[in-house]
């Protein structure tokens, strides 16, 4: 595989529990979207280093893994390893964006990594390989593979800050692409067999809608493309500026959705498979469990809600990925 197509992955994680980080979050606590932006968000479910075991061995044909946090790591963790490369917020992200708490703009700042090349899987901390995957899961003909379906955004309680996001990323898809066109031109990107029934028939149902509502996403490791993201800054620098101030997550901000559903309104995408799902803890606790024993998913991605019992949650979870991945990797001191 040449340079150009190699493929690489970007990992972001903090340490809740680092009293440093805590000392410096307290210092924005006036902040009036602080309190919104609650504690499990941050809490440390100890399963790390299932991430990089579940990479190493279900992935082995990754480039290098781009680990970002504010500086801080694991203790555990071999940062000598050749192919992992520890970036910390201020080598990318500009200063006067720093400190930040909000995800949004350590994502949306992730093209300016030094080294990393055009191609390349986000992960957050929540998301983990847990059986084989391919690079063609993720990439094909140099374009990314996603799932384009209609979707509807909405609110479960007042404040919410995360629908207004959504908002923010699908009001800039119809400043620059008509739903129609874009649909037409892509008919069997947008119709694909891939994407199951529910998919298809939620697109078709919301094709009354003459604007984007929103558009699919599984909540899983998005590829993305560097060369997108810089257009999308040169086109839209005053928003994607704004969020990257913003300290922790607001109604005003975009995410890293607006450059996926750039690139599927556009065309500039394969029809992708369903390889993993999305599982919330209060809800589906025990199907989580079980669907990760029998490695149903290949990809699995779980909430973390203020609902549930942390701490025995956790244990079981983590039970579950000690029998799947038992085996240190050569990340793991």
């Amino acid at each position: 595989m040449n340079e150009d197509n190699k493929i690489d992955f970007v990992l972001t994680w903090v340490d809740g529990n680092d009293p440093e980080w805590l000392k410096e979050k307290e210092k924005y606590s006036d902040n009036q979207y602080y309190k919104r932006n609650n504690v499990n968000r941050y809490r440390d479910w100890d399963n790390l280093k299932y991430w990089f075991r579940g990479v190493e061995k279900f992935a082995p044909w990754f480039n290098k893994i781009y680990f970002v946090t504010c500086g801080h790591y694991p203790k555990w963790l071999n940062l000598n390893n050749p192919k992992l490369k520890h970036i910390k917020h201020e080598d990318y992200i500009k200063k006067e964006y720093l400190p930040t708490f909000n995800v949004n703009p350590i994502e949306l700042n992730l093209h300016r990594i030094e080294g990393l090349n055009e191609k390349f899987i986000y992960f957050n901390d929540d998301t983990f390989i847990i059986d084989k995957v391919k690079e063609t899961d993720f990439f094909c003909k140099d374009k990314p593979k996603y799932i384009a379906g209609s979707n509807a955004t909405y609110s479960t309680y007042y404040d919410d800050i995360f629908p207004h996001i959504l908002l923010n990323d699908v009001a800039i898809i119809n400043e620059f692409f008509d739903k129609k066109e874009s649909m037409k031109k892509n008919f069997t990107k947008w119709f694909n067999l891939n994407y199951g029934f529910k998919t298809i028939y939620k697109t078709i149902l919301l094709l009354q809608f003459k604007k984007f509502t929103a558009f699919t996403d599984l909540h899983l490791p998005s590829p993305l493309l560097k060369s997108t993201m810089k257009e999308l800054w040169n086109k839209k620098f005053e928003i994607l500026d704004k969020t990257s101030s913003n300290k922790f997550r607001s109604i005003e901000d975009v995410n890293q959705y607006l450059f996926k559903w750039y690139d599927i309104a556009r065309g500039n995408f394969e029809p992708a498979k369903v390889i993993g799902r999305y599982y919330n803890t209060t809800l589906e606790k025990d199907r989580l469990l079980k669907d990760m024993e029998k490695q149903k998913y290949s990809i699995i991605c779980f909430s973390d809600d203020m609902e549930i019992d942390f701490e025995k949650t956790k244990e079981e979870v983590n039970k579950v990925f000690e029998k799947i991945l038992p085996e240190k990797s050569s990340f793991e001191i």
